[in-house]
């Protein structure tokens, strides 16, 4: 089971709509201004986090919230040959939702080469900006359900990136489905597949 929706009351979804309101960030221009079909110079660094999902409306089980997770992270340019999303402790037995699910995260991800944080004998890589939508799925319950999700990596996990012209909109309602209100693209930086070098390992 990936994530279970209970039935409420209409009236607490109402009221809790006061106290959650949509929230809309513009574009946030990141990691320098290059145009988009410009070649980048980049190196391979490491990031680690310990994600714990709070949800009212979905709740996921562990490995649900590890599956999507790991797409997440994919889709935003982690490594994939070493990426590492490991179920953390979790109440619930495998298979059934967790009020508090939790992942361990170890990634390396792309940064421009030549900053503070970039050692002189890291490999570099060819890199170019790619343009993710995290919330194009055309399932608008999975959508809906996913909803808290989108807000929780767009606070803790996209900062981990390097990513520029971040578009965000947020109409999460606790406890009620609300479909389209999500709203989270980003460009990040990805590896060319065919000029890429192996990286030193960090």
């Amino acid at each position: 089971m990936r994530f279970a929706i209970p039935v409420v009351p209409v009236r607490i979804a109402v009221a809790a709509a006061f106290v959650f309101l949509s929230a809309a960030v513009p574009a946030e221009p990141q990691a320098g201004g290059a145009a988009a079909d410009q070649p980048v110079e980049a190196v391979w660094a490491p990031r680690e986090l310990n994600f714990t999902f709070l949800g009212f409306t979905a709740h996921y089980s562990c490995d649900g919230l590890q599956g999507r997770m790991q797409k997440v992270l994919l889709m935003l340019g982690a490594r994939p040959t070493d990426l590492q999303v490991l179920p953390g402790p979790c109440a619930a037995s495998y298979g059934r939702p967790d009020h508090f699910p939790t992942v361990r995260v170890k990634m390396n991800v792309l940064v421009p080469a030549g900053g503070d944080n970039t050692r002189a004998d890291t490999a570099t890589v060819a890199a170019h900006w790619k343009t993710v939508n995290l919330t194009a799925s055309k399932d608008v319950v999975k959508e809906a359900g996913d909803c808290e999700l989108i807000e929780q990596v767009k606070q803790r996990v996209l900062p981990l990136f390097t990513t520029r012209d971040v578009e965000y909109q947020s109409t999460c309602i606790p406890y009620q489905l609300t479909v389209g209100g999500t709203r989270l693209s980003t460009q990040v930086l990805v590896a060319d597949q065919q000029a890429a070098k192996p990286p030193a390992t960090p």
